[in-house]
């Protein structure tokens, strides 16, 4: 299977000093790329073109399409893939980032609402909501809110597989420690698609974006595996893609609970060494075996 990761330039080799045992000697060793994306939107206005700076995000090179489209989408400024015309990068000849600004062209027909939206959007590789003020604030822009989900059942072995499936498909986290990932699996266990990135919302966009463009929302009879904690700003993602089974290597916050209760979604955290702790089941969702 294609786990879609990141391409080389994610990952830098550097000449450091590496102490052992009091010993000390010269390393190459492999860190993970940091580098910012600017998003911007080009879309017609009253028959003008215009164009709207509306991210920066630190992230790790690779997949930017992806990001791109995913973070519009899971903050509501697009619905669906067929309101993208094209996704690029400046070709300006002055522009020695032009590799780091990524332009989502929208259809003519289609303008966003973007004066609609509560974040303010600057994001870091650690805050993926900046801004956002509440679970009220998304409960009107998720397409799939009020969708019926796919009763789905999943054995007890197959979730305690799935973080050691993760971990084996991590090639970038194996090179450089410094990698969050966000992969999909079905209910048998069988990673779909994986992505990896120094922003654990970036890799969850990513993740996300891929989806839609492939057409697979919603994604209610999947299980969404975070390679670390699971925040409020990734279940908020998590239900704008309808996802709605999402388990977490790490601990979940107090406020990412509250979020997977209003929304009904299953939450599963501390998923390592055949155990996990679940913070909420949702009506739809079984764990066969499980006493």
């Amino acid at each position: 299977m294609k786990a879609h990761l990141l391409s080389d330039k994610s990952v830098k080799q550097i000449e450091i000093v590496k102490v052992k045992d009091n010993i000390s000697f010269h390393y190459t060793d492999d860190v993970s790329v940091e580098e910012p994306l600017e998003i911007r939107v080009s879309y017609y206005s009253a028959d003008k073109k215009e164009s709207k700076n509306i991210s920066v995000t630190m992230r790790t090179p690779g997949n930017d399409a992806e990001l791109a489209v995913g973070f519009l989408f899971t903050e509501g400024i697009i619905t669906s893939n067929k309101q993208v015309k094209d996704i690029y990068s400046p070709k300006e000849e002055c522009s020695r980032n032009s590799g780091n600004i990524i332009i989502v062209e929208l259809n003519e027909g289609f303008a966003p609402e973007l004066m609609k939206t509560e974040r303010n959007f600057y994001t870091t590789s650690s805050c993926g909501v900046c801004g956002k003020g509440s679970i009220e604030s998304i409960k009107t822009v998720s397409i799939f809110k009020d969708q019926k989900r796919q009763n789905t059942e999943v054995s007890l072995d197959t979730i305690y597989q799935l973080s050691e499936k993760l971990q084996s498909f991590q090639n970038n986290f194996s090179a450089t420690g410094g990698i969050h990932a966000s992969g999909i699996f079905d209910p048998e266990g069988n990673l779909l698609a994986l992505r990896e990135d120094v922003g654990r919302h970036n890799a969850l966009d990513k993740l996300i974006g891929y989806a839609l463009s492939a057409d697979l929302l919603p994604m209610d009879n999947k299980i969404l595996l975070l390679s670390g904690r699971a925040s409020f700003e990734l279940i908020q993602k998590a239900v704008m893609a309808g996802i709605a089974t999402v388990a977490a290597i790490g601990a979940p916050s107090s406020l990412a609970i509250d979020l997977a209760k209003e929304f009904d979604i299953t939450l599963l955290g501390f998923l390592r060494n055949n155990r996990f702790n679940i913070y909420h089941s949702a009506s739809h969702f079984k764990i066969e075996n499980l006493l």
